[in-house]
């Protein structure tokens, strides 16, 4: 009777990993290298979202979008096959520190004494709000933050009947979640958050929210002063057994972003990426390009 009995509990503390949201996504670097993890697979649950399949593999809600076009995001079709995005290109430029890409809601932090990477989805300004460009760095770290509603934060929800506190003090009504680290942006911080529904989407007032689990596991490894770049870059170029993989994502809707979509643009990366010695099946491109769907493709 004990084998047995054993053998149950193994399988319900399996099943309960299986239910659990995934920690972040990290992955080891070799030199040069610029494509890291896989596509997977899965298959729609009665009564799940696609939010709510993402949040299992540490996918934000608008990159599941992205990935699955054909799917009803909130309703999706109960044993409807999901895509699950989560390879991804590296950001171009230095790996040092913290990249956010705006344009993906997607985090990459460069582990800074081993070749490692690790990628997290988060939320960010919504329209109006937008979240500052630029280079900044960690100024502090905070356990148990209380949050000081900056006053166009309160007029705006007075506006609508909701009177906010000077102060909101530590705990679970805090919308800043159990970890902040506060930037070299003044006023904005990178938390944690106590709505899982607003990452992966535009749902701050320009600061960077991430989920619970993965807010305590970059609060445990970054460290103060630790870089950090923030880039709107729709496209992204990289390398996987001697092939050029593409991955395409929507820019954000602000006119300062217009023209970073458009497909000129491409067309003078890769040729800045080629120069004159690749042919390319540009219909091919166009194609990737249109459909936006959010992770690598294979384009020669």
């Amino acid at each position: 009777m004990f084998v047995p009995w054993l053998l149950k509990c193994s399988l319900i503390l399996l099943m309960l990993t299986w239910a659990s949201p995934s920690p972040g996504l990290t992955f080891s670097l070799s030199p040069n290298q610029s494509i890291v993890g896989h596509i997977q697979t899965t298959y729609v649950e009665d009564g799940e979202s696609l939010s709510d399949i993402g949040r299992r593999y540490d996918m934000g809600v608008y990159e599941m979008i992205e990935a699955n076009p054909h799917l009803d995001p909130w309703v999706p079709t109960p044993g409807a096959e999901v895509i699950i995005p989560s390879q991804f290109i590296l950001p171009e430029g230095p790996r040092q520190g913290i990249v956010l890409n705006l344009a993906e809601m997607r985090l990459y932090y460069y582990h800074p004494n081993s070749a490692l990477v690790s990628t997290y989805p988060v939320g960010i300004g919504k329209k109006g709000w937008s979240t500052p460009l630029g280079q900044t760095h960690i100024v502090s770290k905070h356990k148990n933050p209380s949050w000081t509603p900056p006053a166009s934060i309160r007029a705006e929800h007075a506006a609508k009947g909701d009177i906010l506190p000077s102060v909101v003090p530590a705990g679970p009504d805090n919308p800043l979640g159990q970890y902040a680290f506060r930037l070299g942006f003044p006023g904005f911080l990178l938390h944690g958050s106590n709505r899982p529904a607003g990452i992966g989407v535009r749902s701050s007032h320009g600061c960077i929210r991430l989920f619970a689990e993965d807010i305590k596991a970059l609060y445990e490894m970054v460290p103060v002063g630790t870089k950090m770049r923030v880039i709107h870059e729709p496209f992204k170029l990289g390398w996987k057994n001697n092939s050029l993989y593409l991955e395409v994502h929507e820019p954000l809707s602000e006119s300062k972003y217009r023209d970073s979509h458009r497909f000129d643009k491409l067309r003078s990366i890769l040729q800045h990426t080629l120069g004159d010695f690749m042919q390319i099946d540009w219909a091919h491109v166009k194609e990737v390009a249109k459909h936006s769907n959010g992770y690598p493709v294979k384009i020669d």
